[in-house]
């Protein structure tokens, strides 16, 4: 069976729960279609994160992102969209998205989105009652 492009991130225990520690990845082939042309949109997905209790499983993230090929999506749509998915599939103590996009019409777009539950006075022992 041939592996196929989806939206499902899957996640794995932390090996380190407790501990601060940064993950990143750097993904410089994403690709997405401009909603309006419909033609490609290049760009480089940078992200960082730190883990609460879980950790976002490679190749799903790889599929994940190979789900966006034929589908139009504004850069800050698409980038605020990961960092909504990866949240709500992990939910990281911290976690951060850049896209890099590629210029279009001799203009190169940056759009970087945030999630901090520090920020917002959230921790892993509230939520769990304990």
């Amino acid at each position: 069976m041939a592996t196929q492009p989806s939206k499902r991130l899957e996640t794995f225990p932390n090996p380190r729960p407790g501990r601060l520690y940064e993950i990143a990845f750097d993904a410089p082939e994403f690709t997405c279609l401009c909603p309006l042309t419909g033609q490609p949109d290049f760009a480089h997905i940078k992200i960082r994160y730190i883990p609460d209790q879980k950790c976002v499983e490679l190749k799903s993230l790889k599929l994940y992102f190979w789900s966006y090929r034929n589908e139009g999506a504004f850069h800050e749509a698409v980038t605020n969209q990961i960092l909504d998915d990866l949240v709500a599939a992990m939910d990281p103590i911290f976690c951060e998205v850049v896209g890099d996009f590629f210029v279009r019409g001799g203009i190169r777009t940056v759009v970087t989105a945030r999630y901090d539950r520090r920020e917002r006075g959230e921790n892993a022992a509230a939520k769990t009652g304990s």
